[in-house]
């Protein structure tokens, strides 16, 4: 028996590990490892709390002459709580976390007495490694040094692991020269345009604010399959993904795992990461079966986007290490299966005031909402290639476009009520609003419902949703700090130049309604990005061939998109987030990941091909030809049998054939720059790659199961 199969019939032999029976409500338990607002006040002075918690909402900087006070604060909280180390935690640009882990242990006075110690300078600045990590060519390999600078906006908190419990620091990352290598420092610099920009609009309208900020509601779906699964399939391990499998017969065409009733031990693995999450202040608010066999969904409240997108890398870092714990693997890429639903992380995306205003909200067609409204379409329709980019990698290429997210065409769905409003606007014509309608089922015993003034349009990709964008086409595997920070400056740029029309109305014809002032401002950029609106299904072909008349940008690879961050346009918008020579290093980081990632997937499907799959294919049919020769011995027909040995040799010869063109290919590529070589995996070798997987899982379906080394899809997705 291969080790494939013992794998299968050791499944009902796991046990269920079953969370903590301890009862508490969630609220007791949430945020008990983080350093947050309730903490600074107890443990800290009164002026040194309320300068931190005005640093927090990003109202002004930490006070130099508290740093001593706070880093001691930090240290006895969290040596209290049984940490003995801490940590600087930054966000390359690998798409993931990084902290270097320091005793807290010192020397005291000349007799060198061992004690517990963090102060000011550890507190506020870390150095490691630049080069070591992507950066797009802002740092030469021999130039190394690169720093971590405290970020007080996001708490710090306790991560606790096999190693003990680590205070960790959130932290910016930069390069020795001042360059940004994070993903955190763009998105703050967006966040602190747009908070500027919008706080204009609200003046102007008579709602003054302080800050505005946006928030974020990232909802996360993944893949659980069990871990001896995982470990026998290099690819997974290696890459995320299963570079080869056959569909199963059944997959998600009887449409019976979306929303249905959890698997006790997922649901084990869900409560256990989820109290852990609590732990760190992270508020998880739903969990469910998403779509296709083995996936599932889970969602936060809303929070303001920097810290959502913290939470957000914590909370998949939590979510494999508890996997493990449970002999499950947590798979975040955005395509691990073929033929069925890849996985997204719908980024529902808002603006909202101090004062406790969501911008978003269209309560009585206020003229800051239509103004916000007409800035975010102009935005969209201006920057769609820019957006494109934003959530462009060699592993949401195979998710785009695929029913099951938003196809590569770059549109905007706002709602028939909402979309009436705008068509209104640009060419003068009335349009009735329908009052919210009661649903009645003519039941005795159940009330009615109000319907939602519009549906939601899963196909598109930035849909209105009641008071928010849902941006569809973020994968589940990423950073949302990046599309996140191009969604804030683009629309902070549009904001500023429409702002300043209107201004320059309003100073010529001093004394006009301000309303009446922006309508033809509002009119005019509005029938300018009209083509970007539609509410109708982008899966069609129509749709294809329609966007291409409306000249809509359609990057079906990613590759191409990424030419737009060294677009003059681009390096304007991006002008006090990001330098050009910043936006050229991420760039540069983009083709390097993309090539990366496939030149990794080719050399799985050569070595899987080699070392585990043409070896059973060649017993297969060496056990055939035995057969045949035995038949012919006996004198029985053997026709059928030949010709199913002629077909299966066939098909052997072709994968060979397709294998060896695919390896051929990529030795040619080597020695190319990142960028070359990013288009020639995109152009020349994916579609030999794409062959090969043909070839190859059409021998999955005909070699002998006993012989099939690696785990089929139906084993994976539906056994636990």
């Amino acid at each position: 028996m291969n080790e494939r199969l013992k794998a299968v019939g050791t499944i009902n032999q796991i046990p269920t590990e079953h969370p903590s029976q301890e009862k508490s409500s969630h609220s007791k338990t949430f945020g008990q490892n983080v350093f947050g607002k309730i903490q600074i006040n107890q443990n800290l002075p009164k002026k040194i709390a309320v300068n931190w918690l005005a640093a927090m909402d990003g109202c002004e900087a930490i006070d130099r002459n508290h740093l001593d006070l706070i880093a001691d604060a930090l240290k006895k909280w969290a040596v209290g709580k049984g940490a003995t180390h801490y940590s600087h935690w930054f966000q390359p640009l690998t798409g993931r976390c990084s902290e270097k882990h320091n005793s807290f242990l010192a020397w005291k006075g000349a007799s060198g007495t061992p004690i517990e110690e963090l102060d000011a300078r550890q507190l506020l600045q870390g150095e490691t490694d630049a080069s070591s990590l992507p950066n797009g060519g802002l740092r030469k390999t021999a130039a190394g040094r690169g720093y971590t600078i405290w970020d007080p906006t996001t708490p710090a908190f306790l991560w606790e692991n096999a190693d003990g419990i680590t205070l960790c620091i959130p932290a910016l990352f930069l390069s020795w020269t001042g360059e940004a290598l994070d993903s955190k420092i763009p998105l703050l610099r967006s966040e602190q345009k747009l908070s500027k920009v919008v706080c204009r609009l609200l003046k102007m309208s008579g709602k003054p604010a302080k800050r505005v900020f946006s928030t974020l509601g990232p909802e996360q779906e993944y893949f659980l399959i069990d871990r001896s699964f995982f470990n026998l399939r290099p690819d997974l391990v290696l890459s995320g993904r299963t570079v080869f499998g056959a569909r199963p017969v059944k997959g998600q065409q009887m449409e019976d795992h979306y929303f249905a009733t959890i698997d006790p031990r997922v649901l084990a693995f869900m409560r256990d990461f989820e109290e852990a999450a609590r732990l760190l202040a992270i508020p998880i608010a739903t969990h469910h079966n998403e779509v296709a066999p083995a996936q599932y969904e889970t969602a936060p409240l809303y929070e303001r986007t920097p810290l959502a997108a913290d939470h957000n890398l914590l909370l998949m870092e939590i979510m494999r290490q508890k996997a493990a714990q449970h002999h499950l693997a947590c798979l975040f890429h955005e395509k691990p299966f073929a033929g069925i639903n890849g996985s997204g992380k719908h980024c529902n995306w808002s603006l909202a005031a101090d004062t406790g205003l969501n911008l978003l909200e269209p309560k009585e067609n206020s003229f800051s909402f239509l103004v916000l409204l007409t800035a975010i379409l102009r935005a969209v329709y201006q920057h769609a290639a820019l957006l494109r980019a934003s959530i462009g990698s060699a592993q949401n290429d195979w998710r785009i476009g695929g029913f099951e997210a938003p196809p590569s065409i770059l549109s905007v769905y706002l709602g028939e009520p909402l979309e009436n409003v705008v068509r209104q606007i640009i060419h003068g014509r009335k349009n009735t609003i329908d009052s919210k309608r009661l649903i009645e089922l003519n039941l005795s015993n159940i009330l009615p419902i109000h319907a939602d003034d519009a549906d939601r349009n899963r196909t598109s990709f930035f849909a209105f949703n009641h008071n928010r964008f849902e941006f569809r086409a973020v994968g589940s595997s990423q950073n949302v700090a990046w599309p996140m920070s191009i969604l804030n400056t683009i629309v902070a740029d549009s904001l500023q130049l429409i702002l300043d029309e209107i201004e320059d109305g309003l100073s010529r014809h001093g004394g006009e309604e301000l309303l009446a002032a922006a309508l033809p401002i509002l009119r005019k950029h509005l029938k300018e990005s009209e083509n970007i609106i539609f509410s109708g299904d982008n899966y069609t072909p129509e749709w294809q061939q329609e966007a291409a008349n409306r000249s809509l940008p359609n990057f079906s690879k990613s590759f191409h998109s990424f030419a737009v961050l060294r677009d003059p346009k681009t390096q304007r918008v991006f002008q006090g987030v990001l330098s050009a020579d910043e936006l050229n290093g991420r760039q540069e980081v983009l083709y390097e990941q993309y090539a990366k990632v496939m030149d990794i997937d080719c050399q799985l499907m050569i070595e899987l091909f080699h070392t585990q799959i043409l070896p059973a294919a060649l017993r297969y049919q060496k056990k055939w030809a035995k057969s045949i020769s035995r038949i012919i011995d006996l004198e029985i027909p053997e026709g059928k049998q030949r010709q199913h040995l002629s077909l299966l040799s066939e098909q052997i010869n072709d994968a060979m054939g397709a294998i060896d063109d695919l390896e051929l290919n990529l030795k040619k590529a080597q020695g190319l720059g990142w960028e070359a070589l990013a288009r020639v995996f995109c152009e020349l070798i994916l579609p030999r790659m794409e062959k090969a997987r043909k070839s190859v899982d059409l021998l999955e379906n005909q070699v002998d199961d006993l012989l099939w080394p690696l785990p089929k899809y139906r084993e994976m997705l539906f056994l636990r």
